[in-house]
């Protein structure tokens, strides 16, 4: 296997997840996306999680080239998720610029009704499935049930975002073919749990994203994060795998356009 080597001008990457619909980054967008460009982030997914993520992350798509739209409900906004706004998410999706359902899921951390979150999660999956798109996966201290309502629906085109798992977890959802997408926390110096995770994802299954302004990679954790930083995240597990980073870099640029453009 060939060993990691850090360049001072790195490969292209895709930032699969970020979150520059969110006041922390919404209102400099131009700066953000120049330094992403530095770092040579070229493409990214700005997802949704609300009705105004969702509607933000539609307008930076369709007014920013290589930007794509991810449109859902995630969690802890789904007290919101009524008829109106699942009307709306379902006329979002038809959007060409809209790539995938999501993000959506569980997430049992927090006090939020479990069965509301289901019913929301459930309508998602119902969505993604009728349009045939993938769905984006927030799954926080809830693997068994996600996983379940996942392979009873038989969805085949999912992305597990910001994988903080086993590496148990990491490879029951790569034998459902799912997409693992690991952020900043594969970065942080406790984190060998999720590090050891990235071991058992097939090389063709791995994604990397900055879910920002959220998990900033080390150098940089306890700062508003943001989609240049995907660079770092890529870094780290170019080392944890013992590759080179730009052919890993290269590979999951391949992959993200595979989940998520080419819809195969």
């Amino acid at each position: 296997m060939a060993i990691y080597h850090p360049n001072e001008q790195p490969a292209p990457t895709y930032d699969a997840h970020t979150h520059l619909n969110d006041d922390a980054l919404y209102f400099d967008v131009p700066a953000y996306l120049g330094r992403a460009h530095e770092f040579q982030v070229l493409e990214m997914n700005v997802v949704g999680y609300n009705r105004e993520g969702n509607r933000r992350a539609i307008e930076l798509a369709e007014n920013n080239e290589g930007i794509a739209a991810v449109v859902g409900f995630q969690p802890e906004d789904t007290p919101d998720f009524d008829e109106q706004a699942k009307q709306e998410l379902e006329e979002q999706v038809q959007n060409p610029v809209v790539v995938a359902v999501g993000e959506a899921g569980l997430d049992y951390h927090w006090d939020t009704d479990r069965a509301v979150q289901k019913a929301a999660f459930q309508a998602q999956i119902d969505l993604a499935k009728k349009m045939d798109l993938p769905i984006v996966i927030h799954n926080r201290e809830a693997f068994d049930d996600v996983y379940r309502m996942l392979k009873t629906a038989g969805i085949q085109k999912a992305v597990i975002h910001s994988f903080s798992g086993t590496p148990e977890q990491a490879k029951a959802w790569a034998d459902l073919g799912y997409y693992v997408s690991f952020s900043g926390v594969a970065t942080f110096k406790k984190a060998e749990e999720v590090r050891e995770a990235a071991k058992v994802v097939p090389i063709d299954q791995l994604l990397v994203e900055t879910d920002a302004p959220y998990l900033a990679p080390t150098p940089f954790r306890g700062k508003t994060n943001e989609p240049g930083w995907t660079k770092y995240v890529v870094d780290s597990l170019a080392e944890t795998l013992g590759m080179d980073r730009d052919h890993l870099a290269a590979q999951t640029v391949e992959n993200a356009h595979r989940a998520f453009l080419n819809h195969d």
